[in-house]
């Protein structure tokens, strides 16, 4: 070596500050599996055993109106549809979100009594073992119009369920970085008042969630500034469309402008070990048959492209949709499954093939296939055959913490 260790020295001192910094901000992956989906339901629908009475509707919407046409290999649709039914018999809701804001349509001397109901049906599926494996709350946003009616919203819920409990919050129609600082002292004392402990998730739906007036990215700011509190960014597809002026025909999750959102939530929270979520969609499966499929159509194309772009989790907002949830998503991991597993294990065995891969590559694959694990699109066996490896090592490789 021809440089003295000086300079080396001087080198790590100097960075020492920038690897901190970047770690405490990029800590990397959270510990468990993220959610397909969000299920959003109003206040006053909430009663005790609301996952399974879900499940149950979607299976007799199947059962109904038949499997839904999404153009799949005969093969893939065999392997897929026992185990949605399977699914959706055992654990149809991933994440609840009982919803007080936009989707509630109770009167406003109502909301305390149906916020108090709802909290003790999550109370009561909780202690029974049926609640869905995360559960939450949408309050009103903080603007000066909602901002107390919102926080006592929170009051109300977040005290109605056991200590110990882990609870989501939604903070929607986020609009300044001051309001997610403001917030945290609010989320801290809700937490000491009873002994909960809350995540936080910020919901995109206004341009200046987007853009800040100072024209830097605020969704980045909005991110550092909730700090590991936060778990996720949603994106609400119906209010920020209507604030940009897009007419309501053309307002979707795949409109250009709504993309262009979802790139950014992306960017922001990569590497901070919360998740950006895709939107809704307001097309649901009901009425006669052709409607039914015609909207499961459109459902799954959506939940498809989604997924391609990186986006493993949306909103649905009626039990019927969990068919197209669930049966998209399974075929989007089975059918991810073989060419994964193959170059996992030429990666892990150093075998030079027809695609080089690279680490983070490696990564992105392991990452699909502990995914399909998650949610029951794959199982343990099959992937250890597959890859040769067992699902401890694709772990390993995938960047994902123990437990």
């Amino acid at each position: 070596m021809t440089l003295p260790e000086e300079l080396h020295a001087e080198l790590d001192r100097r960075l020492a500050p920038v690897d901190a910094a970047r770690l405490a901000a990029y800590p990397g992956a959270r510990r468990g599996r993220q959610p397909v989906h969000t299920c959003y339901v109003p206040a006053d629908a909430v009663v005790p055993g609301l996952a399974a009475s879900w499940g149950a509707a979607a299976l007799a919407a199947l059962d109904e109106h038949g499997p839904p046409d999404l153009g799949l290999d005969p093969a893939l649709s065999g392997q897929v549809l026992p185990r949605v039914r399977a699914k959706l018999a055992a654990e149809p809701v991933e994440d609840l979100r009982v919803d007080a804001e936009d989707g509630y349509r109770g009167p406003p001397d109502r909301e305390d009594d149906d916020v108090r109901a709802a909290a003790a049906a999550v109370a009561a599926d909780l202690a029974a073992g049926t609640a869905p494996p995360s559960v939450g709350v949408r309050a009103k946003s903080l603007e000066e119009l909602t901002r107390r009616r919102g926080v006592r919203t929170l009051d109300l819920f977040l005290g109605g369920l056991p200590p110990g409990t882990r609870a989501t919050v939604t903070l929607p129609k986020v609009t300044d970085v001051e309001q997610v600082r403001a917030f945290l002292p609010v989320l801290d004392a809700l937490e000491a008042a009873h002994g909960v402990a809350v995540d936080l998730e910020l919901q995109v739906e206004t341009p200046q969630a987007v853009l800040g007036r100072d024209g830097t990215v605020a969704l980045a700011r909005m991110v550092h500034a909730a700090g590991p509190r936060l778990t996720g960014l949603h994106f609400g597809t119906y209010d920020y469309s209507a604030s940009l002026g897009i007419a309501a025909a053309h307002q979707s999750s795949d409109h250009p402008a709504a993309d262009l959102a979802k790139d950014l939530m992306q960017v922001a929270v990569a590497g901070t070990g919360a998740v950006a979520v895709d939107g809704s969609t307001n097309v649901l499966p009901v009425g006669a048959t052709p409607d039914v499929h015609a909207a499961w159509r459109l459902h799954a194309g959506l939940v498809r492209r989604a997924l391609e772009r990186g986006l493993y989790q949306g909103w649905d907002l009626h039990p019927a949709q969990l068919v197209t949830r669930y049966t998209a998503t399974y075929a989007f991991f089975r059918a991810a499954l073989p060419a994964a597993a193959g170059r996992l294990a030429a990666y892990l065995d150093r075998v030079d093939g027809g695609v080089l891969d690279e680490p983070a590559t490696a990564r992105a694959l392991a990452g699909v296939v502990l995914r399909g694990l998650d949610c029951g699109a794959l199982e343990e066996a099959e992937v250890a055959a597959a890859t040769g490896r067992p699902v401890a090592e694709l772990a390993a490789v995938g960047g994902r913490p123990p437990g």
